[in-house]
C-alpha cells in the first residue's frame, strides 16, 4: 500500500483516568464514590499504568507503531489551586522522553474528560476564571513536556455534551435526572453549592464560551513556550447521514459541531474521533436497521464511517486531520479485526484523494475503564487481567500491526 507520507503517525491512544489508577484528586473519581453515583463501578487501580507505563510503551513498540497518545492528569499536576507538583510534571515528562527514546511520537492530551476536584467545586467551566486557570496549567505542561511533544490535544471530545442534548430521547430523561442528583451529591461532599463537570454538563452558552476561550488561552500559553508545537482539539465526529430531509443534519451540525470548528480553523490540526455513523431525520435519531450488525455497546458496526468523518472535518476547517481515536467495543476480537481492516480501507481512500491526514491512533491500546460503563466493555488491542494487571496482546494487535506495515 502506497500513498502515505513517510512521517504519517501510526499509533494507539489511552487516557490517564482510564488506565493509570487511583486518580483521587479528580472530579470523576469523586463521582464514582458517591451514594448517588451513576457509575457501574469505581475506576480503582484501573490498569495500574501509573506504575506500568514502561510496559505499555513496550507493547506499542512491539506492535511496530510509532506514536502514542496519552493524557496528563491536571488533578495530579495541580491537586490544589495554585499548587503545582514538579514530581508529577517530571513523571509525565519521563513518559514523553521514553517515547522519544523508543521512536514513538508523544501525542499529549491536556484534558480527557477529567479536571481537578477543586476546579469542579469552583464552578468548572461556568467559572469566569476557568480559561485563565486552564491556560496556566497548560503553560506548566508546555515547560515540562513541550520539548518532546509531537502534538498537543487541548480537549478530548468537548462537543460530546452538546451531542447528547441534541440526540436525547424520552429514555434519556431519567439518566439526566440521575446525573443531576450525582452532581448535587458531589457539591455537598465538596462543601460547595456547585460541582460542574463538563462531560456531564448541559452545555449552556456561558460554559461553552469559557471552554472555547480556555482552548485559545491554552494554545497561546503553549505557543509562547514552543511556537512550533502543533496544537488542536479532538471532536466526536460520527458520519452524520440524513434520512429524508437534511434539516436534522444541518441543525445538529450548527449545534454540536460549528462552534468548535470555528475555533479549530485557527489551530494546526483537527482531531477526528469516529466510531460509526449517526442517521438523522428532520427531528430525531433514526435507529440502525434491525438486521444491522451491532458492537458490544449496542451501536451499529459501521467502520467505513471514518472516511466521511475525515473528509467533513477537513472540508469545514481547512485543517489537516489527525485521527485521534477510532475503534470498537467488542467482546469478540474477530469483530475488532474486521473493524480495523474496513476502517483503514476508508482511511486509504482519503489519503489517495489527497486529504491531508497526519496520522491514525487506534482506541484503545488496552481494555480500560470506560467511564459510567466501568470495565464492562472492551476496546483494547491488549487485554488486561483485572487482578494482576497482566497485559496480553489480542489477535487484533497483530492484525493492526500487519496492516500498518503494508502501508509503509
Amino acid at each position: 500500500m502506497t500513498g502515505y507520507p513517510r512521517n504519517f503517525l501510526w499509533g494507539a491512544a489511552t487516557a490517564g483516568h482510564q488506565i493509570e489508577g487511583n486518580n483521587v484528586n479528580a472530579d470523576i473519581w469523586l463521582l464514582e464514590q458517591l451514594p448517588e453515583t451513576q457509575f457501574r463501578e469505581p475506576s480503582g487501580d484501573a490498569c495500574d499504568s501509573l506504575n506500568r507505563w514502561r510496559e505499555d510503551l513496550a507493547l506499542i513498540t512491539r506492535m511496530g507503531l510509532d506514536a502514542y497518545r496519552f493524557s496528563v492528569e491536571w488533578s495530579r499536576i495541580e491537586p490544589a489551586e495554585g499548587q503545582f507538583s514538579q514530581a508529577w510534571l517530571d513523571h509525565y515528562a519521563a513518559i514523553a522522553c521514553e517515547c522519544r527514546l523508543r521512536g514513538l511520537s508523544p501525542v499529549i492530551t491536556l484534558s480527557h474528560f477529567t479536571s481537578p476536584r477543586w476546579f469542579a467545586a469552583a464552578g468548572g467551566w461556568s467559572n469566569g476564571r476557568a480559561p485563565e486557570l486552564f491556560a496556566r496549567f497548560a503553560g506548566h505542561v508546555a515547560h515540562a513536556l513541550g520539548r518532546d511533544a509531537s502534538h498537543v490535544v487541548t480537549f478530548n471530545e468537548p462537543n460530546l455534551p452538546l451531542m447528547g442534548r441534541w440526540t436525547q430521547t424520552p429514555l434519556a430523561d431519567p439518566v439526566r435526572t440521575g446525573l443531576d442528583e450525582m452532581l448535587r451529591g458531589a457539591a455537598r461532599a465538596s462543601g460547595s453549592d456547585i460541582f460542574d463537570v463538563w462531560v456531564y454538563a448541559r452545555g449552556e452558552d456561558a460554559r461553552l464560551a469559557n471552554l472555547l476561550a480556555g482552548h485559545r488561552a491554552a494554545r497561546a500559553a503553549m505557543k509562547a513556550e514552543y511556537p512550533g508545537l502543533p496544537i488542536g482539539m479532538s471532536l466526536a465526529l460520527p458520519d452524520i447521514q440524513p434520512v429524508g430531509s437534511d434539516a436534522g443534519v444541518k441543525a445538529y451540525r450548527r449545534f454540536a459541531e460549528d462552534p468548535f470548528f470555528a475555533v479549530a480553523r485557527n489551530d494546526d490540526f483537527i482531531g477526528v474521533q469516529n466510531y460509526g455513523r449517526l442517521r438523522l431525520s428532520a427531528d430525531a435519531v433514526v435507529p440502525p436497521p434491525d438486521d444491522a450488525e451491532k458492537t458490544q455497546s449496542g451501536d451499529e458496526f459501521h467502520p467505513q464511517a471514518l472516511g466521511p468523518a475525515i473528509a467533513h472535518a477537513h472540508r469545514v476547517t481547512g485543517r489537516p486531520v489527525l485521527v485521534t481515536e477510532n475503534g470498537i467495543a467488542a467482546a469478540d476480537d474477530s469483530q475488532r479485526q474486521r473493524f480495523i481492516e474496513k476502517a483503514l480501507a476508508a482511511l486509504d481512500e482519503q489519503v489517495a484523494a489527497g486529504t491531508p491526514v497526519l496520522g491514525y491512533l487506534h482506541w484503545s491500546l488496552m481494555d480500560n475503564f470506560e467511564w459510567r460503563r466501568g470495565y464492562s466493555q472492551q476496546f483494547g488491542l491488549v487485554a488486561v487481567d483485572r487482578t494482576r494487571f497482566r497485559r496480553s496482546p489480542k489477535p487484533s494487535a497483530k492484525t493492526y500491526s500487519e496492516l500498518v506495515e503494508k502501508r509503509r
